[in-house]
């Protein structure tokens, strides 16, 4: 007579049941912060760039006139002053940004995320060199005495170019930053649980960067200024990241990466 042991089945656990609580939330916790982050610092570097260089810097430009230019900047050097500073935040806080979208969209693709983020901190490092042109302005315009045998007129000629280079080594570096953004807005799509239309209006804002770029680049006139309009994308994406970011879950990007995964 043979006789049959019965035993127990073995429970079998996925990966993802096995790992700690603890971990999951801390992972949540992590993406919430990081989309906090980037979140606050878009905001706040649209509010330092917009008065650093709006108001601080191309306020007191006046195209085609060196002189009246040179006047009016050392007429409000504070301003001009404050105006250097707020780009330079601006250049701090888009690495920190970069950092904060990779952790953020990670999870989706995290080589396509680490390079958008490589891209804008290059980008951040071309407008470092570019501000740096304007640091000079101000010594060129003072201590007329220190630069005997220089005309007034040449110093401020001098000053204006200065200014300019600043402009052109800008819009050189706007190619990496829309790039960037177009970057971003693939991301974003193809994530899940950003809004499809928020990721095309980011795209959009990243075209508008390019066209302005090339066309400052390839016009000998004004460059254009499609920018003003199309980066209400970056802004929407910087409210929704504030408002909607904190509810993203490790599980949930990570099931969307997986699916992505899948779809290649």
């Amino acid at each position: 007579m043979t006789i049959h042991t019965l035993q127990a089945p073995v429970p079998s656990f996925s990966t993802e049941a096995r790992r700690p609580v603890g971990h999951v939330i801390d992972k949540d916790r992590s993406i919430r912060t990081a989309s906090l982050i980037a979140g606050v610092g878009l905001l706040v570097m649209s509010a330092l760039a917009g008065f650093g260089y709006r108001v601080a810097i191309a306020g007191l430009v006046t195209q085609g006139d060196a002189a009246r230019t040179a006047k009016d900047i050392m007429g409000s050097e504070g301003l001009y002053r404050f105006g250097i500073v707020s780009l330079f935040l601006v250049v701090g806080l888009d690495v920190v940004v970069a950092r904060a979208l990779r952790h953020v969209f990670s999870r989706v693709d995290k080589g396509i995320s680490t390079f958008a983020a490589w891209l804008r901190i290059a980008y951040a490092a071309v407008f470092a060199v570019a501000i740096s042109r304007l640091v000079g302005v101000l010594s060129l315009l003072n201590n007329h005495s220190d630069r005997a045998g220089f005309s007034t007129t040449y110093l401020q000629t001098l000053a204006f170019q200065r200014i300019n280079t600043f402009t052109n080594i800008w819009d050189a570096g706007l190619v990496l930053f829309g790039v960037h953004l177009l970057v971003i807005a693939y991301l974003a799509y193809r994530s899940g649980y950003v809004p499809k239309l928020l990721a095309v209006l980011v795209a959009i804002a990243g075209l508008g960067y390019l066209f302005d770029s090339f066309g400052a680049l390839l016009s000998r006139g004004a460059s254009p200024d499609v920018s003003s309009i199309t980066f209400i994308g970056e802004f929407l994406l910087a409210l929704w990241l504030v408002t909607c970011g904190r509810r993203i879950t490790a599980s949930a990007s990570a099931s969307h990466g997986r699916t992505i995964g899948t779809g290649r």
